[in-house]
């Protein structure tokens, strides 16, 4: 995969968004093994419920998972130079969630041409459950 050139990107580009199917207990399971994150809120219901959760509900780490995959469809993963991101909300099962980002700044660090994306993930009725930004590295 090519990079978008950054001649070519302009503030306010859309990148190409990502859409999730809802969130199901296998997801989770699979996360969780893949990830080592094995706390039982993730994945036993019984365990949610006795925490005052309707439920188990997604990894935030998956969520931002869910995000790098946005950019990562973007550009390559090796041009990602920073990645940070603020958890809003619980992924609940069965949210169907949408990643989408933004050109918001162009700009010369270190050398290289680089852009920041202002990026979220929201769920079906409009909820933002992760907000945060990253900086790419473009030729």
């Amino acid at each position: 995969m090519l990079p978008p050139a950054f001649d070519a990107v302009q503030i306010g580009d859309t990148l190409p968004p990502l859409q999730l199917p809802p969130v199901d207990r296998a997801t989770l399971a699979l996360f969780g093994g893949a990830s080592g994150d094995h706390n039982p809120i993730h994945i036993d219901t019984d365990f949610a419920r006795r925490a005052g959760m309707t439920d188990v509900f997604a990894q935030g780490m998956l969520g931002m998972a869910w995000l790098g995959r946005l950019l990562t469809g973007w550009a390559p993963q090796a041009r990602l130079r920073r990645f940070d991101v603020r958890f809003q909300g619980i992924t609940h099962l069965g949210n169907a969630m949408r990643c989408e980002g933004r050109v918001v700044e162009k700009f010369e660090a270190e050398g290289e041409r680089r852009v920041r994306v202002e990026v979220h993930s929201a769920n079906q009725y409009g909820q933002i459950k992760i907000s945060g930004e990253a900086i790419v590295a473009l030729p």
